[in-house]
């Protein structure tokens, strides 16, 4: 069998960060949903903000689907969750009750099923489901082109001019461990 790193090694831009990096893990969150809370968290802020956040939610309510479901919006906010984010969250935490969702209920469904039952959540949108797909699940073959470190990685591996059709077709060479390039494409942009 084949492993992510043999070949990661033979595209040569992603070669010396698997050397650099060593062998970097994918392991499945141990609580789906509060993995996808942290993604929600984390849209479209700093990662020192998010972490802020993440912390002081977690401190002041209990972050399980009953628990965010049924948490006082303004306890959310108190938090720093944005009124449109404590909505998402206490969004995803319904839909969780709602449809059972947990770790075997999408461990029956391919990525792209995974996708389109999440982003029909308002507060879900692709990046967050690629962060859920990644991160929550495990799966390894997730290429996350919408998020910025991501694009900022990949120009900074393969050219300034690459359009995110581009990095879609670099990343093809990946397959079927897109999520493990992904993985070393962050380090080359937090390099």
């Amino acid at each position: 069998m084949t492993e992510p790193y043999d070949v990661l090694r033979e595209d040569p831009e992603l070669a010396s960060l698997v050397d650099e990096h060593g062998e970097l893990a994918l392991e499945p969150a141990e609580d789906p949903f509060r993995r996808l809370v942290v993604s929600i968290v984390r849209q479209q802020v700093s990662m020192d903000a998010a972490a802020a956040i993440r912390e002081r939610l977690f401190d002041s309510v209990a972050v399980t689907p009953t628990g965010v479901a049924s948490a006082d919006s303004g306890a959310l906010r108190s938090a720093g969750l944005s009124g449109r984010k404590a909505e998402y969250v206490q969004n995803v935490a319904e839909a969780f009750l709602e449809h059972g969702w947990d770790r075997a209920y999408f461990a029956g469904l391919d990525d792209d099923a995974v996708r389109e039952e999440l982003t029909a959540v308002t507060g879900v949108g692709d990046w967050t489901a690629e962060m859920f797909l990644m991160f929550a699940l495990g799966r390894e073959d997730v290429f996350p082109v919408g998020d910025l470190g991501i694009r900022k990685g990949m120009r900074a591996l393969y050219g300034e001019e690459l359009s995110r059709s581009g990095m879609r077709d670099v990343a093809s060479r990946w397959r079927p461990y897109r999520s493990y390039g992904s993985l070393y494409v962050w380090r080359a942009y937090e390099e």
